[in-house]
């Protein structure tokens, strides 16, 4: 029984180091680099991948005007969202994207709230992809003329294996394939580039498809300028044709600049990505005009229909009637694979949001660090999803466009901000009007198909929900990866070295001579220190309170024969504890400090603690320094009197 339990044990540990094991080796390394259009093609499993199920929902939202919807769709796309992304791309060289841009724009509590609220549209945007991209995986697998009977009606089971496959794959340590994707989008675009060649061709055997579709549009609207009217009026339920911008900008370091660049200037980067996102948008832009032509134009209304062939599938329809089961199963198993991909895409894109942001700000347990507990929660919720959504391809569009075009308005809206801090009154008025293009699409688009917003609130509760246990749970953490001490506060340690180092906690009001004396003279008196002993005075600025973590800068200030230590911190009990450490560390003594009693309701002290990084800083700092050193006769000592 009792090795049993041992081996039981053993087991769960071994689990856990596996779990845990995020190969932060890698994380770290330099990420190689690739010329813009293979980097182009790894953003493009996303957003060109939606071309499997972009026209199969137009032809459902607009009917015989989805031809003129996505015309509008296309130059919204040209004149909208791609001179947002490339200006985005000049502000985030690194990959940081829209989100930091308003982050920095945004200091405080507001900007990282504004951040959690963007972080729940992120998770809907990739997460749906997740699922919508699987759903439409298998639309493809189960229409094809050479998938079995039993295999019908199946379509959620299909999606939940796909989906456990793209989970299976992440545990076992999945890296993103430059390579793979450059064969994936480069075989799919030409298999597209033939189906709608063969529609087009076909179009000009039979104008009488054009012509009724002339008086079919005549007969329903009118006029042209009531086409044009209607037709803007439903774009908002094609805005999942705008998806693949954000990623853009986030794979930035993948991509090759020139050879003079730095990372603190990076123009043949930026300039490279530049390239990436125009070319991606035209070469979207051509395949979603045409595919929305050609199948608007030969494919009956009834085959969009929930059931139809063409649901969700529609060029997939024309490449089986119209060039064989033989090439239209090669398009199936193309348009499957890049699916797949865009899936796994989204997957890696979730794995890298939630490092960046929530354990900076203290808002993410450790774990949170690791891919495989991410990749379990993910796939989990993609679960959910496919099974409330009942893997319907249609039944995700709404939810899929609220998260793409929350992101491109926020983005939007960040550039706009930009112009306004560099006084930019064109740049201001542009993009001003961009963003409200953007924010009308983004609120018609949640008003007719809500579910997008209800999943997008959930997630946006549950991050706030779990930052802020985080942010309680963590907040007596050493925090401070570095300490980097300037050439006087060394000198003023070096001095130290070889007796009891002894520090004066001070609160800086004028900063002058009399106000180290009197301090001086109040904390002898009560801590009973002789006059021969010499003291340093160590001071903490609050600035970000907000912020987490990060380097402890410390510089050493002398103030009229009084020896100061600065620093500034988010918190300012983690700060003298991490400093008081650092000390002994680098002395081998054990330090002791000074604090005044602080009076008050304890309540209140540690609202101010968590919200504003102050508080009752004695206790708090003795609690940072007991969870950091678990050995008492190693800690440095702390003295409160007053």
């Amino acid at each position: 029984m009792a090795r049993s339990v041992r081996l039981t044990k053993l087991h769960r540990r071994r689990f856990a180091r596996w779990l845990l094991n995020d190969d932060r080796a890698h994380k770290q390394g330099r990420q190689p680099q690739h010329s813009w259009w293979e980097v182009m093609c790894l953003t493009g499993v996303d957003y060109f991948s939606t071309l499997g199920y972009q026209p199969g929902i137009a032809a459902l939202a607009a009917g015989s005007l989805s031809p003129i919807a996505t015309l509008i769709l296309v130059l919204l796309t040209l004149f909208g969202a791609l001179p947002i992304y490339r200006r985005v791309a000049e502000k985030s060289p690194h990959g940081e994207g829209s989100i930091a841009m308003l982050e920095h724009l945004l200091p405080w509590w507001q900007g990282k709230f504004f951040v959690l609220c963007l972080l729940g549209f992120v998770a809907t945007d990739f997460i749906i992809t997740i699922t919508l991209s699987a759903a439409d995986a298998t639309a493809h697998i189960i229409e094809n003329p050479l998938t079995p009977a039993f295999l019908h009606g199946q379509e959620i089971g299909v999606t939940l294996l796909l989906v456990t496959l793209l989970g299976t794959v992440f545990l076992r340590g999945f890296r993103e394939a430059i390579g793979l994707a450059v064969y994936l989008v480069g075989i799919y675009l030409l298999l597209n580039l033939v189906t709608i060649s063969v529609g087009l061709y076909q179009i000009l055997q039979q104008p009488i498809v054009l012509s009724n579709w002339q008086t079919a549009l005549f007969a329903e609207h009118g006029n042209p300028l009531m086409m044009i009217g209607v037709s803007m009026l439903l774009f908002p339920r094609l805005a999942l044709g705008l998806s693949g911008f954000e990623t853009g900008v986030v794979v930035m370091p993948l991509v090759k600049g020139h050879q003079s660049d730095t990372e603190a200037q990076s123009r043949g980067r930026i300039q490279n990505t530049h390239k990436l996102l125009t070319v991606a948008a035209l070469i979207m832009s051509f395949f979603l005009l045409t595919s929305s032509l050609v199948t608007t134009l030969l494919i009956p209304a009834a085959e969009f229909q929930s059931g139809g062939r063409a649901n969700g599938r529609a060029l997939a329809f024309l490449a089986h009637q119209f060039l064989g089961d033989g090439f239209g199963t090669v398009y199936d198993l193309s348009t499957i694979a890049i699916l797949w991909f865009a899936g796994a895409s989204a997957m890696a894109g979730l794995l890298n949001i939630v490092p960046r942001y929530l354990p900076r700000y203290g808002m993410a347990p450790d774990w949170a660090r690791a891919t495989r507990p991410l990749v379990l929660v993910y796939t989990a919720i993609a679960f959910v999803i496919t099974i409330l959504f009942r893997a319907n391809v249609e039944a995700q569009g709404g939810a899929y466009a609220t998260g793409v075009l929350v992101l491109i308005t926020s983005a939007s809206f960040a550039v706009t901000l930009s112009a306004r801090q560099r006084r930019s009154r064109q740049g201001v008025i542009m993009f001003g009007a961009i963003t409200i293009v953007f924010l009308y699409t983004t609120v018609v688009n949640i008003i007719e198909r809500p579910e997008g917003i209800r999943i997008a609130g959930f997630f946006i509760g549950t991050i706030i929900l779990t930052s802020l246990i985080s942010r309680v749970w963590r907040s007596t953490e050493l925090r401070f990866e570095d300490i980097e001490l300037d050439e006087t506060a060394q000198r003023f340690i070096a001095e130290e070295s070889h007796h009891t180092i002894r520090l004066i906690a001070n609160r800086l009001n004028a900063g002058d001579e009399r106000e180290y004396f009197l301090k001086e003279q109040e904390v002898r008196e009560d801590n009973h220190i002789p006059a021969t002993d010499p003291i340093l005075f160590l001071e903490i600025q609050v600035s970000d309170a907000s912020d987490f973590g990060g380097t402890l800068h410390v510089s050493g200030v002398e103030v009229h024969g009084y020896r100061i230590l600065r620093t500034k911190s988010a918190a300012v009990p983690n700060a003298i504890a991490a400093i008081l450490l650092e000390l002994r560390n680098q002395t081998d003594q054990l330090p002791h400090i000074y604090f005044g009693w602080a009076e008050g309701n304890p309540i209140q002290y540690l609202l101010r603690f968590i919200l504003f990084g102050e508080g009752d800083i004695p206790v708090v700092t003795r609690e940072v320094l007991r969870l950091a050193e678990k050995n008492p006769d190693r800690r440095p000592t702390i003295h409160v009197g007053g």
